[in-house]
């Protein structure tokens, strides 16, 4: 039986230069580029253990057949963190939107909301 290693999400963009270089600026480090010169069609970044992929739309459309959705909230990136507050207003620093506040969250965790270039929610979330 085949075993399953790392596990990894990728997100779909049309533009994967200013994703990754978003993803970068909050401390994740690229792991992986293709092509390894000139614009990329997808790039691996990795946080502490998080493997966290940016693909093409355009690539992912015509060298796999699929019909990714560019937009919307489809899936969201949970970054944990020591201080929500401080950490929304560094992502909030980039232009990123605030979409919710910091707010407590089943009376143990303060969660707030926020969005990449592409609108792919981030939540920012600590332990109280």
């Amino acid at each position: 039986m085949a075993a399953f290693r790392t596990p990894q999400v990728t997100l779909f963009s049309e533009d994967v230069s200013r994703a990754a270089a978003f993803y970068a600026g909050l401390g994740f480090r690229e792991v992986f580029r293709v092509p390894t010169e000139g614009a990329p069609i997808h790039v691996d970044l990795v946080l502490d253990g998080y493997r966290l992929g940016i693909a093409a739309v355009s690539s992912v459309r015509d060298d796999h057949g699929l019909d990714p959705v560019p937009t919307g909230q489809r899936a969201a990136v949970v970054l944990w963190t020591d201080d929500t507050p401080a950490a929304l207003a560094r992502i909030a620093a980039t232009g990123a939107p605030i979409l919710a506040q910091p707010h407590e969250w089943l009376g143990r965790l303060l969660i707030a909301w926020t969005a990449d270039p592409d609108g792919n929610p981030i939540q920012v979330v600590q332990h109280l």
